[in-house]
Formats: C-alpha cells, sequence, structure tokens
C-alpha cells in the first residue's frame, strides 16, 4: 500500500491556529457509511446524532507541559519535549539539535537548574536527569502545541488545549477529538446515552511520519493505555459503540485484540483493519499521510473519507488539532 495515495492539499488557511470562540460552536460534518451521505451540522448538536443505546467513549489523558528550552553553557538554545518518566528524576525525552549535544552535557533551565543528558538515544531522543525535579516542569515547562500552529502558546491555551473530562496526567499531546466538549453538553448526552473514560496516554507514536513509501512497513511508537472495568462492561454491553478520537478508538481494538484491559498499545490501523468494537467514530480533520488519517480511512474507507475532506475544504471547515470534528457513523 502505498503512502502517496494518501496525500491531499491542505490549504495553510484552514489550519486551525485558535480554538473556536467556544468549545462547542466548532463545526461537525457526518458521514454516513451505509448511504455515504454528508451533512453538516455544530458539534453543540452532537447529542441528536447519538442513540439511547450508545456508549460514547472519551480518553480522560490530561496533557502535561512537556515542552522545555534550554541553553547549553556556550549559548546554544536547545528545545527538549519529554516523552516519559523513567525515574523519579529523569525522563526520556526528544531533543533538538540531538548532534551538538553528547553524555554529560547541561542544559540549562535558568542559572542554578539544570538537566544532565544521561544517554543519547536513536530518534533524536536522549534519557535526561533534572538536578532539581521538584515542580522543575510546572515551572519551566510550556503546553507542548503542535509544530503546524505557528505561534507561541497564549495563556489560554492551558485551558483549550485541555478536555474539560482530562484527568490522567501523560499526554505530550491531547486527545483533539474531545477538545470541542463543554461540561453542559456532556451532562445533556449522558441524560441520553452511557459515557465510559479510558485512558491512553498520547506519545510520539500517534504523531510520528511515516516514512517510506509502503505503508505496511510503519511501525508506532508504544502508547500506554488503561480501560477500567466498568468501562470494559459498558463497551461490551452497548449496541453501538462511539469513540472520541482515533486514541479511544486504538485502545478500545488493542484491548480487543490482545485481551488486556492495560499495557503498551503499539497497534498501527490502516485500511484492511478489521474493527471488533468501534461503530461510530468521532474525530477531526488529520493531516496527509498521517497514522490518524490512516485510520479514519481504515473505518470509512479512503473514497468516502476523502471525499469528505474534499467537501471539507470547499467548505472551509478548519483542520486539524484546533479545528472542526467529523462523526462517522
Amino acid at each position: 500500500m502505498k503512502l502517496n495515495g494518501f496525500k491531499y492539499d491542505l490549504p495553510e488557511e484552514l489550519i486551525a491556529q485558535f480554538p473556536a470562540g467556544e468549545r462547542a460552536a466548532a463545526r461537525l460534518l457526518t458521514v454516513d457509511r451505509s448511504t455515504r451521505q454528508i451533512s453538516h451540522s455544530v458539534f453543540s448538536r452532537i447529542g441528536d446524532l447519538l442513540d439511547k443505546d450508545d456508549v460514547l467513549v472519551l480518553n480522560n489523558t490530561k496533557v502535561f507541559k512537556a515542552r522545555l528550552f534550554a541553553h547549553k553553557a556556550t549559548g546554544g538554545r536547545v528545545e527538549l519535549l519529554l516523552i516519559r518518566q523513567a525515574g523519579k528524576d529523569t525522563w526520556e525525552s526528544m531533543i533538538s539539535h540531538s548532534k551538538r549535544v553528547t553524555q554529560g552535557t547541561r542544559l540549562l533551565l535558568d542559572r542554578d537548574t539544570y538537566v544532565t543528558i544521561e544517554e543519547k538515544m536513536a530518534d533524536a531522543r536522549v534519557m535526561i536527569r533534572f538536578s532539581d525535579p521538584a515542580m522543575t516542569i510546572e515551572r519551566y515547562g510550556i503546553v507542548p502545541l503542535p509544530p503546524y500552529i505557528r505561534r507561541q502558546p497564549a495563556p489560554g491555551d492551558e485551558e483549550r488545549y485541555q478536555t474539560v473530562f482530562a484527568s490522567e496526567a501523560g499526554s505530550i499531546a491531547a486527545p483533539t477529538a474531545g477538545l470541542h466538549f463543554t461540561a453542559e453538553l456532556l451532562e445533556e448526552i449522558g441524560r441520553k446515552v452511557r459515557i465510559a473514560r479510558i485512558t491512553l496516554h498520547i506519545g510520539p507514536g500517534t504523531f510520528k511520519p511515516v516514512r517510506g513509501e509502503s505503508v505496511e512497513e510503519h511501525r508506532m511508537d508504544a502508547e500506554y493505555f488503561e480501560i477500567p472495568p466498568e468501562a470494559i462492561s459498558m463497551v461490551t454491553g452497548a449496541k453501538r459503540v462511539v469513540a472520541v478520537g482515533t486514541s479511544t478508538c486504538r485502545a478500545l481494538e488493542t484491548c480487543a485484540m490482545t485481551g488486556q484491559s492495560r499495557g503498551w498499545a503499539d497497534l498501527f490501523i490502516y485500511p484492511g483493519f478489521r474493527f471488533q468494537v468501534v461503530d461510530r467514530l468521532l474525530t477531526n480533520f488529520h493531516l496527509p499521510c498521517s497514522t490518524p488519517l490512516l485510520l479514519v480511512c481504515a473505518f470509512a474507507g479512503k473514497d468516502l473519507v476523502f471525499q469528505a475532506y474534499k467537501e471539507a475544504i470547499n467548505r472551509k471547515y478548519l483542520f486539524l488539532s484546533y479545528g472542526d470534528a467529523m462523526l462517522i457513523t
């Protein structure tokens, strides 16, 4: 399967740089897989598109301030993106300018606080040790907005690049399909359908580019997930399972394939995959050739997805993390 078959032209002006004025004011494009009908609404009316026997599954992961800026003693600026904690004061991290640092290098966060490169790893990753781990990330970290948002984080991003139901810290990127919900909207929906909460901590695996021409050769980086017993019970007894986001979908399908309700998910879903759990998928609009787009194409069929994307572009929907939403029924 050739990766270039999943390219499309995304106009730069349709990449959302800021969230909508209100979360639920985002636009909602709906795609019906059986009739191939495409319709348009606003996210605040999503409850009208759910049925009473549905179970809505949310990813309750919480984004932490994973991006840090430091500098070498010589003055060179270095950016760190924390991935996962390896010990009390050690973290695996992605690093810019990896060739310019060596094991033992100190990177200064301020005059008295620094990190030390403990080990250099593959794929521009390092193991770092904080000189003073207490409150360091909270004090020096910033919201890890994705690189296609071409601005510095603003104070409002700490709230808006986070779902209102986020509770389990561990992600370096938001589960963006959930950003459109408000507490009031969830309360309204909860009177109609059951809502389950699971966790998948989003790491580099979700946004790591697919390299090479062959889709099948790509390998996903593993991400930690956990599905509590009450969520498994609700999903098992559901007539239809509505997954909010590709991360939720991957966690549910990993559980179905492995029989494990917690662990590390490295499931790569692309066209040809047979879904066992998810019946409906709520998602945002994704980058060309990305793993989330491949998952969506697996769920609804590439031709129908690309038809929907063409419609969205023609109607000036906003794309990516702070963009509009799509519900596939």
